[in-house]
């Protein structure tokens, strides 16, 4: 039978926890007191028949006592612990580091996911996965929940926040949550659970993951490689989000804590300063199991559930893979009412009255339009690599389907950006586009500067610009750069000023950091940089106070100067080049090249078939597969051809490739690799598939040429 935490300190907690001291309990069992110490201290152990008077001592089953894996059901039962009001008088109106984000679900998926990306446990090197859930309640199932969460106790605070809601922020939204949820009989959940992440490990208290998410506000123990946020802040959106100002919180713990790791439960509420009853209390409020090493046994801590509190609270998860699972109470996005109401006076009017924070569907698009405009990099793997990251979406109403689950998909959010990393990654890159689908690469140096505002530069850091031909699918408008690094999520969005007229549209991604790989050169140090000049927001590089205190209030110019660098690479990469007269012998298109047509034959004599046209595509097996058009002059005799395959080089002759497969489609048989055309044809088709034994390169680097030539055909 597994076991969870050593007997000694898990005894020691369920006499806490029952209010029973080491001589009581030795009293039950008839035991002496040394006993017991003797367990406590890890001296001894019970024999498995006394294991049986201590489960019963307890008030549990022997079960709980020979795993340890969850504390007993005796003693302190779970409940809300709101902290007192300060005795100095002062009071604090709401969460000052809410007030950083609007209530807007697009926010909140973009800070959470970048959260989970930070959290993702690399070791196994699979990517982190992350669920969003929206659950509508009403009826029973709302009944049910509000018991669950023991709403009768809370519903005291919530009356006095809103008879002071007046002139504070707070109240009036936690009182409109309120009301909504009386009047309209329902309730919004918002889910985000992540797996393979770290999952909130550490003390209640102490220094650690849980802490610094549960118990401290702008505290960030991001330190690894690529990590998104550095304020602290981003936590703020769950309850930003909330307009009840609540969340619960399932974490399983990657590293044990008091031996165990599934089901470790708490709720913090966030409501301003109030008085209840007489008494005033400061602001947060936590759900957990009164914490008898406190004072008076009044804080709550975190506590080891089972399955049946879990599955009430709306947590349980779908495997014991670490991660973290935050439910939003009360989930609602006000932002989106602004997006939604546009036009004239009028319009917007009727808009704002029918339009509803609350509506799940809405949330939904809305969720999806992020995640796949925030994160499509991360979510793009190629060359061998696994994406960082896999997103879910999927909208409930009482636990009945009302939007089926869909996993978001880069190629479908942003088709022409994916396409260019992917190509990246493949090592298949241009230096200048020539034809359409190809990714052109450019790097972009990076000078970065010494700490301490010290002359002159650390080192250069290489970036990478991809360019691609825009597609009509792009989400978030054509002509734009991508820049991000770390962990891929999209962190400055923007356009190319002074582009040429006429340029084709384009789609630029700049890759930064450790996501331009390591032959990039000093990327912790790029990190560190971008990391330090990136706003709470995350949304772009810049003049930050963090960037003048390590470096120098001038350190953001270098920045400015990478802006430029790429921006004139931009420019460089569409231009479109000048056109001599004797150019154009050549057709390309998507790597397949077309020989020039020769000039016609007097028909008199045998007429000669021009190669008019080529379809081509990488085969599964890597080889490549041609489909090709011949048109045929006017004439009595028609010379055979012979179809040569070949590697387009800079310069020197042509590798041949051998075909593996030839055949005639129409108006042409082959017969011994050579074309022979039927009598009075003016058209022919064949197919044929490249031999991959015969590849000098890999075919994704390669760029082929097909020709017709007279005889009996190379290699056929």
């Amino acid at each position: 039978m597994e076991t969870g935490e050593e007997f000694g300190p898990w005894l020691a907690r369920q006499l806490r926890i029952a209010g029973k001291s080491q001589a009581e309990l030795a009293d039950e069992l008839k035991l002496t007191r040394a006993a017991v110490s003797a367990w406590i201290t890890g001296r001894s152990t019970p024999r498995p028949t006394v294991m049986t008077d201590i489960a019963r001592a307890l008030g549990t089953d022997i079960g709980t006592v020979h795993t340890r894996t969850t504390d007993t059901q005796s003693g302190l039962p779970v409940t809300w612990y709101h902290r007192p009001g300060y005795p100095d008088g002062g009071r604090d109106l709401g969460n000052a580091a809410a007030f950083a984000f609007d209530a807007d679900v697009q926010v909140l998926a973009r800070e959470t996911c970048q959260n989970s990306l930070d959290e993702r446990l690399r070791e196994n090197g699979r990517p982190v996965r992350v669920r969003y859930t929206l659950h509508e309640l009403t009826g029973d199932a709302l009944d049910d929940f509000r018991d669950a969460i023991l709403w009768n106790d809370l519903f005291p605070h919530y009356s006095a926040v809103s008879d002071a809601s007046g002139n504070q922020k707070v109240g009036r939204v936690v009182d409109a949550g309120v009301r909504d949820m009386y009047e309209q009989g329902r309730l919004v959940l918002l889910r985000i659970d992540d797996y393979n992440a770290s999952g909130l490990t550490g003390d209640d208290y102490g220094d650690g993951k849980f802490a610094a998410v549960v118990r401290r506000q702008l505290e960030s123990l991001k330190s690894g490689p690529g990590a998104g946020g550095s304020y602290g802040l981003g936590k703020a959106t769950l309850w930003a989000t909330s307009a009840l100002g609540l969340v619960l919180i399932n974490s399983t713990l990657s590293v044990a804590h008091e031996g165990r790791t599934e089901r470790r439960v708490i709720g913090r509420l966030e409501l301003p300063w109030r008085e209840v009853d007489g008494a005033p209390y400061a602001g947060p409020a936590w759900l957990g199991r009164p914490d008898p090493d406190t004072p008076g046994a009044s804080v709550a801590r975190s506590w080891w559930a089972d399955e049946a509190e879990v599955e009430r609270l709306h947590l349980t998860r779908e495997s014991d893979e670490p991660g973290t699972s935050f439910l939003v109470v009360g989930a609602h996005d006000v932002a989106s009412l602004d997006a939604s109401t546009s036009g004239t006076d009028d319009d917007v009017d009727e808009a704002d009255e029918g339009a509803d924070p609350r509506n799940i569907e809405r949330m939904h698009v809305r969720l999806v339009e992020a995640l796949g405009r925030d994160f499509w990099a991360a979510m793009t793997g190629g060359g061998g690599r696994l994406p960082l990251l896999e997103v879910f979406v999927r909208t409930m109403r009482n636990g009945e389907v009302v939007v089926p689950e869909e996993q978001i998909d880069p190629s479908a959010e942003q088709p022409a950006r994916t396409r260019a990393l992917k190509a990246h990654y493949d090592g298949a890159t241009v230096e200048k586009l020539t034809e359409a689908g190809q990714v052109a690469m450019r790097q972009i140096p990076l000078k970065l500067p010494l700490s301490g505002g010290a002359r002159g530069s650390l080192g250069t850091h290489q970036g990478v610009l991809l360019l691609t031909d825009a597609e009509e699918k792009d989400h978030g408008g054509k002509n734009q750069v991508h820049s991000l690094r770390g962990n891929r999520m999209t962190v400055k969005r923007s356009g190319v000023p002074g582009l040429p007229l006429g340029v084709n549209p384009f789609q630029a991604v700049l890759l930064l950091g450790d996501a331009a790989g390591e032959k990039a050169g000093f990327t912790r140090e790029a990190e560190d940089f971008l990391r330090a000049a990136e706003p709470p927001e995350h949304d772009g590089w810049g003049q930050t106070d963090e960037l003048t205190l390590r470096w120098s209030p001038a350190a953001y110019r270098r920045i400015n100067t990478l802006t430029a660098e790429v921006n004139r690479a931009v420019k460089d990469l569409v231009a479109r080049p000048k056109r001599g007269s004797a150019e154009g012998g050549e057709a390309l298109r998507k790597a397949l090249t077309v020989k020039a047509k020769p000039k016609a034959k007097a028909p008199s004599g045998p007429v000669v078939p021009v190669l008019e046209a080529l379809e081509a595509e990488i085969g599964d097996g890597g080889d490549w597969r041609v489909t090709a058009h011949v048109t045929i002059p006017r004439g009595d005799e028609i010379t055979p051809m012979a179809p040569i395959a070949q590697l387009d080089v800079r310069s020197g002759g042509r590798p041949n490739l051998r075909w593996a497969e030839l055949e005639g489609v129409e108006g042409c048989e082959v017969v011994d690799g050579t074309l022979r055309f039927a009598p009075g044809a003016r058209r022919a088709t064949f197919r044929g598939a490249t031999d991959v034994t015969s590849h000098p390169v890999r075919t994704a680097l390669s760029r082929l040429v097909v020709e017709l030539r007279t005889g009996k055909g190379e290699g056929a």
